[in-house]
Formats: structure tokens, sequence, C-alpha cells
């Protein structure tokens, strides 16, 4: 992918979306993709659909 296609990308996530730092111990990083793909789901995926389910029970 050249620079211009990157800058573009770019700018319509940081349009499009917010961002989240999750801080895990050391190794835990892999752990938890390992789990998250076992599930059919990327990273990204997974936590957000830990999100939206703790928050769907929240609202109950």
């Amino acid at each position: 992918m050249g620079k211009p296609q990157t800058a573009t990308k770019n700018k319509w996530n940081a349009k499009t979306y917010d961002q989240l730092r999750v801080n895990v111990k050391k190794g835990e990083r892999e752990k938890i993709k390992a789990h998250a793909e076992a599930q059919g789901l990327s990273l990204n995926a997974y936590i957000n659909k830990l999100i939206a389910e703790d928050m769907n029970k929240a609202g109950e």
C-alpha cells in the first residue's frame, strides 16, 4: 500500500473510530488473542463483543 492510500486509510479511521488502549501483563496478549481466534474472532472483535455483552447485562 502506497503512502497516499495509507494516509487516506488513516484519515478515514481517525474520523470513523475512537481508539482505546488496553494494558495487560506480558504474555497475556497472546493468550487472549489465541482464545479470540479459537472463537473465530479477531482480538479487536473479541474485545468489542465482551464490552457489548457486559453493557447489555448492565442495562437489564
